[in-house]
């Protein structure tokens, strides 16, 4: 006679190691958690190409592996079925991590299986999408409220969003986590020519609603003796990025896409500043990391950056306003270092990871399906 381990299946990402966004590290982190603390973790995994789904396991998580031909938003749609579809085989908790294609999970509800929605942030309403595009999101919004059987909002503001949906009881705010970091390497600096302390550091999808024009074209009003390290993916056929290089000065530096963390954290860490432009989302992982590694933050002035960075940020709204929060930055350096202060005990008071995951492995907990304790 055994003990049926707790189980968790996480689905809605593209699997473990993160190698990709917010949800995939946090998928990594809490997996690796639970295991840690005697859970059995099913990770749903969308590998490229053709053949039949299999399993492995990575660091004590069990990873089912689904092969997709095709890619963008269509394999995507395809890979949440098809992880939708395996898990209606089992009826272990599941927790699906956004709600892009929330509808599908109407098969899980009517098979039994208890799942549970991160909501991430209120995706129709960013400005990059199309009326059609803006639709599906906000029915999968909708169908996400209704077919979960508990949401998670990882902001205060998400979750008054999704009170206007369902109940209060039905919601749980578990904000992002990130690692504390003390120190990095100077290494990574010296590929990309900067000087510790004297340079700024942009992480951002180039979109408008990331204020990265704002940002650029502040910034380069004049003369600074500084570098702004812009990171992301600039492409010459996309007018809006071509746009933000035509009003760079010759101290904008394009990085292009990084995704190694040791390089993150080391070009965080040693920045003057970390800028922050997004304009909608919840609580942004970026922020958070900027936090964690110390940063005075320079923010987008909206309700979602205000609760997340709190006093450790200078807000603006335009590229006048970064403008003069740079100044103010260069001429004040107490200044400097009362928002690196005020940065690192709003980290501790909210966002480390041992807080966050404790917080998931407690909900969790009280959502296993009373199932026979013996196998």
């Amino acid at each position: 006679m055994t003990i049926k381990p707790k189980t968790l299946r996480i689905l809605g990402t593209r699997g473990v190691p993160a190698a990709h966004g917010g949800f995939e590290t946090f998928a990594e982190y809490l997996s690796l958690y639970l295991v840690a603390n005697g859970w059995r973790v099913v990770v749903y995994c969308q590998d490229e190409g053709t053949g039949s789904l299999f399993e492995d396991i990575w660091q004590g998580v069990e990873r089912v592996r689904i092969p997709v031909s095709e890619t963008g938003t269509k394999g995507s749609i395809i890979f949440d079925w098809k992880s939708i579809q395996h898990a209606c085989q089992h009826n272990d908790l599941c927790l699906t991590l956004g709600y892009n294609t929330a509808i599908f999970s109407a098969r899980l509800r009517l098979n039994g299986v208890p799942n549970l929605f991160n909501m991430d942030g209120i995706e129709w309403h960013r400005g990059k999408w199309g009326p059609l595009t803006k639709f599906w999101f906000w029915l999968n919004d909708w169908a996400g409220c209704f077919i979960g059987n508990h949401l998670v909002a990882d902001h205060p503001r998400i979750k008054e969003h999704l009170r206007t949906r369902v109940s209060d009881k039905k919601i749980t705010m578990i904000a992002y986590g990130a690692d504390l970091v003390t120190d990095a390497s100077l290494k990574p600096l010296k590929n990309f020519d900067l000087v510790p302390g004297k340079y700024l550091t942009v992480i951002a999808r180039a979109e408008p609603e990331n204020s990265i024009l704002e940002i650029v074209k502040g910034f380069s009003v004049k003369p600074r003796g500084l570098k702004l390290l812009v990171i992301g993916n600039y492409e010459s056929n996309n007018v809006y990025h071509q746009r933000v290089k035509s009003v760079a000065s010759d101290e904008v530096q394009f990085a292009g896409a990084i995704y190694d963390k040791h390089v993150l954290h080391s070009l965080r860490f040693h920045s003057l500043a970390y800028i922050h432009g997004h304009q909608v989302g919840g609580t942004n992982p970026s922020l958070v990391e900027a936090l964690g590694a110390g940063n005075a933050v320079i923010a987008h002035d909206n309700q979602f950056n205000r609760w997340v960075a709190g006093q450790g940020a200078k807000y603006f709204s335009d590229a006048q306003g970064f403008a003069g929060c740079i100044d103010r930055l260069e001429e004040n350096p107490a200044l400097l270092e009362a928002l690196r202060g005020h940065a690192r005990e709003r980290f501790k008071e909210a966002f480390y990871w041992s807080d966050i995951l404790g917080q998931y492995q407690k909900l969790l907990e009280s959502f296993q399906p009373k199932l026979s304790g013996q196998t």
